[in-house]
């Protein structure tokens, strides 16, 4: 039997037709718009053409860049759907906690433009963070790819960047690790636990720990287990190729390095600025009661005069 290989022209509209019941309340009987450039296809609303235009312009040196990097071509041709309504994009991610999402099996990337204007998301870091995902989710069986591999690979890529709304200053790693509650390698494996705080503490224990083998091990071992889990080898079995260390001794010294840096001294000073308002928000309390208390003695006195 012939094998069909599907047009651009097919592909896209495959695309269109998965998000038939989110593009008929966005965009009405218009329909979206599509931007079609050599190696990405760009949805968007009517009134978004500028934003599109940006992705586009942008889109050839993210792609170069993460080439660079893995040391693989990026021969798939992806979809940008920029979603211009907040809500709209809610009904699609089904969280508030996220500016965008990817959709490996449909090479689309969704973004919610609402939220490129707020630091520290714009289209292009958000983008190649995205891009980075399908790009892993090509070359690797996702039953090969462990999610902390997946989302820490992502972030080291973008910057430190996730597409998870992150708390500015909180770390809920730092905190663990000094409550003593390690997080396991295993337990980041599978899809993250939905939770505000679980979800937020896989992705921190992601990055850290893609960090770690990166700082340890170099750029290049880490790159050895990706090609060794793009052959099958699987999570573990990949590791101890590429690093010379199994799982269990990686996550030894994962959390040995935790322990060592992150220390009651280094969890205050990273804290400052909130210890200081609370104590300020403490003595401003104190002073009140106080106040409060004279005057209420100066009123019983006035009573028993």
């Amino acid at each position: 039997m012939a094998t069909v290989i599907p047009s651009r022209r097919h592909l896209l509209l495959a695309v269109i037709l998965l998000l038939a019941p989110f593009l008929e309340d966005l965009y009405g009987a218009e329909g979206p718009r599509v931007l079609a450039e050599r190696d990405v296809d760009i949805l968007y609303e009517p009134s978004m053409e500028t934003a599109a235009e940006e992705s586009a312009r942008v889109y050839p040196a993210i792609r170069k860049s993460l080439e660079k990097i893995f040391q693989w071509k990026i021969d798939f041709r992806p979809t940008v759907y920029l979603v211009r309504s907040h809500q709209q994009f809610l009904r699609m991610a089904g969280t508030e906690m996220v500016v965008a999402f990817a959709l490996p099996s449909r090479k689309l990337i969704a973004i919610d433009y609402s939220k490129m204007s707020a630091h520290p998301f714009s289209i292009e870091v958000t983008l190649k963070h995205e891009l980075c995902h399908l790009l892993l989710h090509e070359r690797i069986p996702q039953s090969d790819l462990p999610f902390w591999l997946d989302e820490g690979l992502a972030q080291w890529v973008s910057g430190g960047i996730s597409e998870l709304i992150m708390p500015r200053k909180r770390s809920l790693l730092e905190e663990a690790t000094l409550a003593g509650r390690e997080v396991a390698i295993a337990d980041l494996e599978r899809r993250f636990r939905r939770e505000r705080d679980s979800l937020l503490l896989a992705y921190e224990a992601s990055k850290s720990l893609v960090d770690y083998i990166i700082q340890e091990h170099g750029q290049e071992k880490l790159l050895e287990v990706l090609g060794y889990l793009e052959m099958g080898y699987g999570p573990e079995g990949a590791l101890e190729k590429g690093l010379s260390l199994s799982q269990e001794a990686l996550e030894k010294a994962w959390h040995e390095d935790l322990r060592r840096r992150v220390t009651w001294i280094h969890f205050l000073i990273s804290n400052m600025y909130e210890i200081l308002f609370f104590l300020a928000a403490l003595i401003v309390a104190y002073g009140f009661l106080r106040a409060l208390a004279k005057k209420r003695a100066y009123l019983r006195q006035m009573d028993d005069e």
